[in-house]
């Protein structure tokens, strides 16, 4: 009888010092959930987007349209429509919502570079800057870039 007190004693200390320490951890730093980049950063290359482009015109501009203006069943890709809707969020969130629904008849056929590649045109159509290194195909990088309507000051 004695015993069963001293565990259960034993056992609510644990808790209650797990607790505390629990609620006196120090922060995780903001970086490491906050997005570090923007595509106003110069994210793919020309050459990338030169791919993508190809890519989109092989398998994505019957619905989204040439000019990715959207089609009957399909958003826009380009424009303020696009970017009203993605602001804020990261071209890793467009690279999942892609890669879990496009194309419609065949969902998750896309590889991930084929996505990045195509992200890459569309980052170019929405006049976003070229830049030095070609976009990333994983995933927890590009969560890592900003997707800004406007072009951040300073």
């Amino acid at each position: 009888m004695k015993l069963r007190i001293k565990i259960k004693i034993a056992v609510a200390a644990i808790i209650s010092l797990a607790s505390i320490g629990a609620l006196h951890s120090p922060p995780r730093a903001q970086e490491s959930t906050q997005p570090s980049r923007s595509v106003w950063d110069g994210v793919y290359t020309e050459k990338q987007a030169e791919r993508g482009k190809t890519l989109y015109s092989q398998g994505c501009a019957a619905c989204h349209g040439a000019e990715m203006t959207g089609g009957e069943e399909a958003p826009p890709l380009a424009g303020p429509a696009f970017l009203a809707n993605w602001d804020g969020l990261t071209v890793g969130d467009l690279s999942e919502r892609i890669r879990v629904s496009m194309p419609p008849n065949n969902p998750k056929s896309l590889n991930r570079q084929h996505i990045a590649d195509i992200l890459s045109h569309m980052l170019n159509v929405n006049g976003f800057p070229i830049g030095k290194t070609e976009l990333d195909p994983k995933t927890e990088l590009l969560k890592q870039i900003r997707i800004e309507a406007t072009r951040p000051k300073g």
